[in-house]
Parts: structure tokens; C-alpha cells; sequence
């Protein structure tokens, strides 16, 4: 176990150090990502599947899986291996969209399906904590709020960017109606999924839209802001969870991503006043 937590340790901060590969974006854009420490392995993993019958989607059906595990972990007190579980899941989430792009197989069903998956993880992650606790119940709905709003600006920064410098647009900025159907998808799936993700996010888009409505009116965003926001992406909020379990500082999770939100407010006003 003393391995196990080395080798955590070794990998979450070398997400100081190291640039991933970031496919979404033209080379001369791409910033170090803080929420994307394991892209490079998640390419190494969807590589090796390229030549195989093994699809986008069941890959996000793994990243589901050890995210159920690491919840496990978290209800039997096994703080090593959640945190390995979730450093996993975060890298599998990276992996299904490595795949996809690899194998040319662009998909709204495999971008809606691991939205609405990492919804569902990420209350549940946070429901699993909260149950080793005596925190009233309001906290865990704080957090939960918190984590989502906290992706959300960075989803939304990072779309408007990829549109702005003709980057991946299998994201949208305004996701307002279902899309058409790529080739190979049934629109009706594609209906049906965004109707899901549409119900589950809008709330979070709409409020984050709110709070920097002239975002899309703006510059494409240096290297240095993205990098910052990076630090609200899932991947970070993972491994800051993943660090935390650890250290053993699992009952300080919920009130430390409630007191994590503030960043909202920092990156926007950075935005509006330094970047127009």
C-alpha cells in the first residue's frame, strides 16, 4: 500500500510539470492543462484499442465502473484505494474521447452519456463522503452545486476557446436543441441523450452564462488564464479529492469544494477586466 500511495503521489504532482497532449486544441493554443494529468496514458490506453472491436462508449462504461469502486472504497474506509480508483476513472474519462478521435468516430450519444455519467459520479463521490460525516445535508447539496458550477465555468471557457481558434467542436457553447446526428449515430439516440444531459446541466450553463454572458465576445484566452481555470475541471477536482483521502483529510472534502467555488467569482472578474 505504501507503493500504491507513492505512485499516486508521484503521478498527481507531476500535473505541475507536465503538458498533455491536448488534442482539442491547435498546438498553438494548447496550454497546460491542470485537469488533464492523465492524457498522456489515457492516449497510450485508447491506442491499444484502436485495432480492437472496443468502442468510445464502453470505455466510458469502464471509467463508470471504477468510480463505483472507488465508492465503495470510500464507505469501507480504504482511502488508498478510492483515491487510486478515482486518479483511474479520471484517466479512463480522458481515454473514451482519445479513442473516439483515433478511431474517427466523432459521437453526441458517447459526449452526452460521459456528461450525464460524470453528473451521477460526482454526487455520488460526494454522497459517500458526506455519509462518513455528521454534516447536515445542506452542505452536500452546497458541494455538489459548487463541483458542478466549478466544471461548468471551465467547460465553458474551454468550449469558446476551441470555437474561437477551430478547435474540436463536438462541444458547443449554447447546447439549447438536440444536434443533427453524426454519421453512424440514430437521431433519435442523440435526441434522447441530450434531452437527458439538457435536463441535467441547464440549470449550471444557464447560471455560469449569467456571470460572464460577454465571455464569447472576447479574445481567444492566453494560455496562462486557461491554466488557471484548469484548476475547476474534473480532473483536478479528482485529484484534489484523491489527495485529500490520502493525507486521510476525507471528512474536510465537502466544506473545502464549498469554499472552492470562490474561484468562480476570481476567474471571472480576471476575465472581464483582463481579457475583453
Amino acid at each position: 500500500m505504501h507503493i500504491l500511495a507513492t505512485c499516486l503521489k508521484t503521478l498527481c504532482f507531476k500535473t505541475f510539470v507536465y503538458a498533455s497532449l491536448m488534442s482539442k486544441l491547435p498546438q498553438s493554443h494548447q496550454f497546460i492543462d491542470l485537469s488533464d494529468y492523465g492524457r498522456s496514458i489515457a492516449y497510450q490506453i485508447a491506442k491499444g484499442f484502436v485495432n480492437t472491436s472496443v468502442t468510445p462508449i464502453q470505455v466510458t462504461c469502464w471509467f463508470i465502473i471504477s468510480g463505483l469502486f472507488a465508492i465503495l472504497c470510500i464507505h469501507n474506509n480504504y482511502n488508498l484505494a478510492a483515491a487510486f480508483f478515482l486518479i483511474l476513472k479520471s484517466i479512463l474519462d480522458a481515454a473514451d474521447g482519445e479513442l473516439s478521435r483515433l478511431k474517427k468516430m466523432p459521437s453526441y450519444v458517447g459526449r452526452y452519456f460521459d456528461s450525464i455519467a460524470d453528473l451521477i459520479l460526482n454526487f455520488l463521490f460526494l454522497l459517500a463522503f458526506w455519509q462518513q460525516t455528521d454534516y447536515s445535508v445542506v452542505y452536500l447539496i452546497l458541494a455538489f452545486i459548487g463541483i458542478q458550477l466549478q466544471g461548468t465555468l471551465y467547460n465553458y471557457y474551454y468550449v469558446i476557446l476551441r470555437k474561437k481558434v477551430n478547435g474540436d467542436e463536438t462541444s458547443r457553447v449554447f447546447e439549447n436543441h438536440p444536434p443533427k446526428a453524426m454519421a453512424g449515430e440514430d437521431q433519435r439516440k442523440v435526441n434522447v441523450f441530450f434531452w437527458v444531459f439538457y435536463g441535467l446541466y441547464a440549470i449550471f450553463d444557464k447560471a455560469i452564462y449569467y456571470l460572464d454572458q460577454n465571455a464569447v465576445d472576447s479574445p481567444p484566452f492566453p494560455k496562462w488564464f486557461m491554466t488557471m481555470v484548469s484548476s475547476l475541471g474534473l480532473g483536478f477536482q479528482l485529484l484534489l479529492m484523491a489527495l485529500m483521502l490520502v493525507f486521510h483529510l476525507e471528512r474536510f472534502i465537502i466544506p473545502f469544494f464549498i469554499g472552492y467555488t470562490l474561484l468562480i467569482v476570481c476567474f471571472v472578474s480576471i476575465r472581464r477586466l483582463a481579457i475583453k
